[in-house]
């Protein structure tokens, strides 16, 4: 854990994936991340199996580092007003080739805003997952230390030259010359 008075601290957080049995036709098995949880550890090189059912499997799959820069305590603030305050969990396809767990964790964030530009993408697994009370508090301090309100400036539109823009006038090609 990096100290609060930083412009950007890191919180490693270990990832919690689950591997269930699909209804789908074209896939076996589905992946999701469930859960997160702080891991000061960080001491898994490899996905550690937690619990197994005849349904499902949970792994620890892997600490990523949750980042939080002063840039964005907008998203952050209201991240902490929902009623649930999440955690988006990004999981990548494995390009190591490792069948037994084809999908990796790439990257935790507390930003709605970051998640959705890896949702544009569309080729990776983004959930949402609960963000513990620890977490929540760690980032509630961040906030209140490194929040700045802006206030709201109303853009003027510019001045718009209507006689130059009448509808009607002799298009530009026939203003040329033809040699």
């Amino acid at each position: 854990m990096s100290s609060i008075e930083e412009k950007e601290v890191n919180l490693p957080l270990g990832v919690i994936v689950e591997k269930r049995k699909s209804t789908h036709p074209w896939a076996d098995w589905q992946w999701k991340p469930i859960a997160v949880f702080i891991d000061n550890n960080q001491t898994v090189d490899e996905p550690v199996q937690l619990v197994q059912d005849k349904d499902f499997l949970q792994f620890h799959a892997g600490t990523l580092m949750l980042n939080l820069h002063r840039k964005d305590t907008e998203a952050l603030r209201l991240n902490l007003m929902l009623p649930e305050p999440e955690l988006y969990v990004v999981l990548r396809e494995n390009e190591e080739g490792i069948s037994e767990f084809p999908f990796v964790p790439y990257m935790i964030t507390a930003s709605s805003y970051d998640a959705q530009d890896f949702t544009d993408a569309g080729d990776d697994i983004i959930e949402k997952v609960a963000m513990p009370e620890a977490v929540a508090a760690f980032i509630q301090a961040f906030v209140e230390e490194h929040h700045v309100e802006e206030m709201f400036k109303k853009r003027r539109r510019d001045r718009l030259n209507t006689e130059e823009q009448k509808f009607g006038k002799t298009p530009i090609f026939q203003n040329h010359t033809k040699h």
